[in-house]
C-alpha cells in the first residue's frame, strides 16, 4: 500500500477495509489468480496432474493440510508457496509488547480488548503486517511445548504479574501466527503432549498453557509434513490429531525421467556460460537422473528413507564442476562432462543414500553407489545405442584393443586412441558427437562405459585413469 494507508482504527473503518479469516483470504486470492490464468505454483514441476489439483481443492475447502511424502519431494517448498495467496499486507493493532498481531475489529488478547475499551477509534494506532512475515515453520525434533504453544514467563512473575493473568504468559509460535500460516515439519517426531495441544488448536482454535484457561479464537492455517514410514507407524501420531487434519496430500518423485532432468536443471541453477563454459550432452543429464531412479529401486538402499531430488541436484553440480575443472586446466572451451567425471560423485552422494542393512551388509556405500551408476549407464546406453553394432565393437576389443580414459585426459587424445575402431563406432552410436573434440570424447566414454555396463568389455581403474579392454 501507499503512504496514505490508514494509521488509526477510525481511518481503517473509513477506508472500507473488511476483516476476514486467513483461510477466506487465501481462498479469495487463490480464486482470483486461478480465474486470471496466473501460474499459481511457479517452479513446481511434475505435480500438475497429481499433487497440485489436490492442494487446490484443499485450499478451497479451507482445510489444514498434511503433506505426506519421502524426503526431497518438495513438501517444504509447497508449504512455503502458500504464502503467495496471502494479502500483500494486513492491518493490526499496534500494541507495544503484544506478540499477537490483533485483528483491529476482533481482538483476542486481553491487551487488545483493553485498548479498544480505553480509547476512541481515532486514538487507536494501526500498523501493517507484510505477507513475508506471516509464515513460520518449525522442525519437530527438539521442539518443546513452549516453542510452539507457550509457557508461563518467570521474568514477568518476578516483576509481580499474577500467575492467573494472561500477561504472565509467553506465547509460542502458533499464537504469534494468529491470522497467518504455521508449518510443522516431520510431525511424527513431536512429543505426544505437543500433539495433544495441536489437536485442541485444530478443533477448538484455543490454547491451554499450564492449565490457564485461554480461550483464544485463533485464526491460523496449520500445515504439516511427514514421511509415510513414520506417519503410518502405530503410536507415532495420535489418532485424534490425524482425525483433525482436513486434507492429506501424497507427494511423489518424478514419474518420468525427463521431468526429473527438468527439476534437476532448474534447482541446480548453474551458469554454464561465462569465461569457462560447459556444454552438457543430454545423455549425461539423463544418466545423472537415472542414477537417482535406480537408487530408489535398488535392493541395497533403504526404500523407506527414499532418495531425495537433492541427490540428483548435488551430483549434477559435481559433474559440471569436474568438467569445468578440466576445461580450465587443459584450456578446453567448452568443457563437456564425461563418464569419467562421474568418478567424483561419491563426494556429493555420501550421506544421501541410506543403505538397507539386510541387502547391503557386505557392501560399502561407495560400492553400492558404483553399482547403481553402472546400472544407470547401462539403462541409458541401451536406449541410445543401436544393438546391431555392439557385436562388431566387442569383436574389435577381442583382438586386444585397450583404451584408456580419464577425467583429466585431453579431449584431442580420444580420436587417436579410437582410430582402430571407427566403422564399428559409427554403426553403434546414434548420438551426434558433433565436430567438437570434447563432445566426441564424452560420447566415446559413454559408449565404452555402456559396453562395460552390458558386459561386453572389461574395465579397470588405477590412479584416476580407466582402462577398457576384453
Amino acid at each position: 500500500m501507499s503512504n496514505q494507508r490508514p494509521r488509526t482504527l477510525k481511518e481503517l473503518r473509513e477506508s472500507g477495509w473488511r476483516s476476514r479469516s486467513v483461510k477466506e483470504e487465501i481462498r479469495s486470492n487463490f480464486l482470483r489468480m486461478l480465474q486470471s490464468g496466473e501460474e499459481v505454483f511457479p517452479g513446481i514441476v511434475g505435480y500438475e496432474n497429481t499433487v497440485l489439483p489436490e492442494i487446490n481443492i484443499a485450499l478451497l475447502a479451507g482445510h489444514d493440510i498434511l503433506f505426506l511424502g519421502e524426503k526431497g519431494q518438495a513438501k517444504s517448498r509447497l508449504m512455503r508457496s502458500l504464502v503467495q495467496f496471502l494479502d500483500a499486507e494486513i492491518p493490526y493493532l499496534d500494541i507495544p509488547g503484544c506478540a499477537v498481531h490483533e485483528d483491529p475489529y476482533h481482538p483476542i488478547t486481553r491487551a487488545g480488548k483493553d485498548l479498544i475499551a480505553a480509547k476512541t477509534e481515532d486514538q487507536i494506532p494501526v500498523a501493517w503486517w507484510p505477507r513475508s512475515e506471516r509464515y513460520a515453520e518449525r522442525l519437530a525434533p527438539g521442539t518443546k511445548f513452549a516453542d510452539i504453544i507457550g509457557e508461563i514467563d518467570p521474568a514477568k512473575l518476578a516483576l509481580g504479574t499474577s500467575l492467573s493473568a494472561e500477561d504472565s504468559l509467553h506465547f509460542g509460535l502458533i499464537p504469534r501466527m494468529h491470522r497467518a500460516i504455521f508449518a510443522m515439519n516431520e510431525i511424527p517426531e513431536l512429543d505426544e503432549l505437543i500433539q495433544v495441544g495441536l489437536f485442541n488448536i485444530l478443533e477448538e482454535r484455543d490454547v491451554q498453557i499450564r492449565g490457564y484457561p485461554i480461550k483464544f479464537d485463533l485464526d491460523v492455517l496449520i500445515l504439516f509434513s511427514a514421511n509415510p514410514s513414520t506417519f503410518n507407524r502405530s503410536g507415532k501420531v495420535i489418532p485424534q490429531l490425524k482425525d483433525r487434519i482436513g486434507s492429506m496430500i501424497q507427494t511423489h518423485y518424478p514419474l518420468e525421467r525427463e521431468l526429473g532432468v527438468q527439476i534437476m536443471e532448474q534447482e541446480a541453477n548453474l551458469e554454464l556460460g561465462g569465461e569457462f563454459p560447459v556444454q552438457v550432452p543430454y545423455f549425461m543429464k539423463e544418466i545423472i537422473e537415472q542414477i537417482s531412479v535406480c537408487a530408489r529401486k535398488s535392493k541395497y538402499v533403504d526404500h523407506q528413507s527414499g532418495v531425495s531430488a537433492r541427490f540428483s541436484i548435488a551430483n549434477y553440480r559435481t559433474m559440471i564442476s569436474s568438467a569445468r575443472h578440466r576445461g580450465v586446466r587443459l584450456g578446453e572451451k567448452p568443457a563437456v562432462p564425461r563418464i569419467s567425471d562421474l568418478g567424483h560423485l561419491h563426494t556429493s552422494s555420501v550421506g544421501k543414500l541410506e543403505l538397507d542393512m539386510m541387502g547391503s551388509s557386505q557392501m560399502s556405500e561407495k560400492q553400492v553407489l558404483e553399482a547403481i551408476i553402472a546400472e544407470a549407464i547401462g539403462k541409458v546406453f541401451q536406449e541410445y545405442v543401436a544393438v546391431h553394432g555392439l557385436d562388431e565393437i566387442s569383436e574389435v576389443f577381442s583382438k586386444g584393443v585397450k583404451i584408456e580414459v580419464g577425467d583429466m585426459l585431453p579431449s584431442s587424445q580420444y580420436a587417436t586412441r579410437l582410430k582402430r575402431v571407427p566403422k564399428a563406432w559409427e554403426k553403434a552410436f546414434e548420438v551426434n558427437a558433433g565436430e567438437s573434440d570434447a563432445m566426441r570424447a564424452s560420447c566415446v566414454e559413454f559408449v565404452l562405459a555402456g559396453l562395460h555396463a552390458t558386459d561386453r568389455i572389461s574395465r579397470s581403474a588405477k590412479h584416476g585413469r580407466v582402462t577398457y579392454e576384453t
